[in-house]
């Protein structure tokens, strides 16, 4: 199974008034960790806004473990949970740099077409994206 990892050094701003991450904060670093799992394949999600199309969320869900603080260095692993015809899911680990889970997730996307909001396969928008994310898939690989 093909995994991304990116680091992220948790920022004051990120923290509520108990000195704990808020809670929303993890949604933007699994944003930032489907966006390097992206890059790490070689494609960009900037590239798919500028040829016409977006993937919006459909489905979110995280269970929050442990708390991470300001200063600690956590790490978002990202990979394709499963992929189909319309819908992508994606699944996330977000660790300490002890190794233990802050948090796990799961997200479902579905391309959709920027003037209308139309689904549309990736399979059409981008076939070798396509092909790839149907070959590393958990499970597939």
């Amino acid at each position: 199974m093909f995994t991304s990892e990116k680091e992220i050094e948790v920022r004051y701003a990120e923290t509520d008034q108990m000195g704990v991450v808020y809670h929303a904060n993890y949604l933007v670093w699994m944003e930032i960790g489907r966006t390097a799992l992206i890059k790490d394949l070689g494609y960009e999600y900037a590239q798919l806004e500028r040829d016409g199309y977006l993937a919006p969320v459909t489905e979110l869900s995280v269970k929050y473990k442990a708390a991470s603080t300001y200063g600690e260095t956590v790490t978002v692993k990202t990979w394709v949970e499963s992929h189909g015809k319309l819908r992508t899911v994606y699944g996330y680990e977000i660790l300490h740099a002890d190794g233990s889970i802050a948090a796990t997730a799961v997200t479902e996307h579905v391309i959709v077409k920027k003037e209308n909001f139309r689904p549309v396969s990736l399979r059409k928008v981008h076939p070798e994206w396509d092909a790839v994310y149907t070959k590393i898939q958990r499970g597939e690989s």
